[in-house]
């Protein structure tokens, strides 16, 4: 593994890694142990642990994105307020060594803070969009990245100038775990025509709060299966995302899965998209930040 080094994606709840040589993934490994299942002072530790073999005959460098650089993750690394580049995460990103000698740096995720808004950041997506922008060989573009906290943003000369976030995923989970909504439903059945009624009734000029409870009602008519409530929900929610108005080609940097959902919800409210896989975007990203992370370091710029 000579030459090898790490990219990782450590979040608030799920860890994954990627060991790389030159441009190829020699292995992929993943753990649900995000931030929040790691004790303080114990990332070092963690991490070790977590790489495994991986360090058996080398210390390689590591390159880490994502609530590792958050005031409650590994070290604090501060964001980059927006118009951010590749340059702005080069110059911001934090440079340590761990205990078993690697070489690493954590990413600086992004801040949006201007006078009289309400702040917003991102952690990991930034390296995402540096991806696209290199995979797809853009200077402007649009993108939506679906998640927990799903991530809307604009690029102009592949600087973020703009981002907002919506609780979609985080949502949509508490509402089906945690409210009247999701109380006693039976197993969710797949329901392609329920997700859009979904879509549709979020295109209504009426705030969220209200129409959301007609997943409720609606199944007290009778007009929703229980077994379809989760499919609405799904739609009411990622509908709302959407009444924003947009111009223009969006991209969907997420799972398949998940951007398949982005695609119908958008394509019924005349979006138009184009999807792209989310992990090779972060790769892409990480790849071009560990290559001039490493000749900074060398003094090569």
């Amino acid at each position: 593994m000579a030459g090898a080094w790490i990219a990782i994606d450590w979040g608030t709840s799920n860890f994954r890694a990627w060991l790389i040589n030159d441009k190829d993934v020699l292995d992929k490994r993943s753990a649900n142990c995000g931030l929040l299942h790691v004790g303080q002072g114990q990332f070092d530790a963690t991490l070790k642990t977590l790489l495994g073999d991986w360090l058996t005959h080398a210390a390689p460098v590591i390159v880490m994105a994502g609530m590792v650089g958050s005031q409650q993750g590994w070290h604090d690394v501060d964001y980059c307020p927006i118009p951010a580049g590749v340059d702005s995460l080069i110059s911001r990103s934090k440079y340590f060594i761990t205990s078993w000698g690697s070489e690493a740096w954590i990413i600086p995720g992004l801040r949006q803070s201007s006078s009289g808004e309400i702040p917003d950041v991102m952690r990991g997506e930034e390296v995402q969009l540096l991806g696209l922008a290199l995979l797809a060989g853009l200077d402007d573009f649009q993108a939506i990245l679906p998640g927990t906290h799903s991530k809307h943003a604009r690029v102009r000369q592949r600087q973020v100038t703009d981002f907002s976030t919506y609780m979609t995923g985080e949502l949509y989970h508490l509402l089906l775990a945690h409210s009247l909504l999701g109380r006693a439903l039976p197993e969710a059945v797949e329901d392609e025509s329920a997700f859009l009624r979904g879509v549709n009734v979020a295109r209504r000029d009426q705030p969220l709060s209200q129409l959301l409870f007609s997943a409720r009602t609606l199944r007290l008519s009778g007009e929703l299966p229980a077994s379809s409530v989760g499919d609405y929900l799904s739609g009411l929610l990622m509908g709302a995302e959407f009444t924003t108005d947009y111009s223009g080609q969006i991209w969907l940097v997420g799972s398949a899965a998940l951007t398949r959902r982005y695609q119908l919800a958008a394509t019924a409210c005349g979006v138009q998209t184009r999807c792209i896989d989310g992990d090779r975007c972060f790769i892409a990203g990480m790849q071009s930040l560990q290559h001039q992370l490493t000749e900074k370091r060398n003094g090569q710029f």
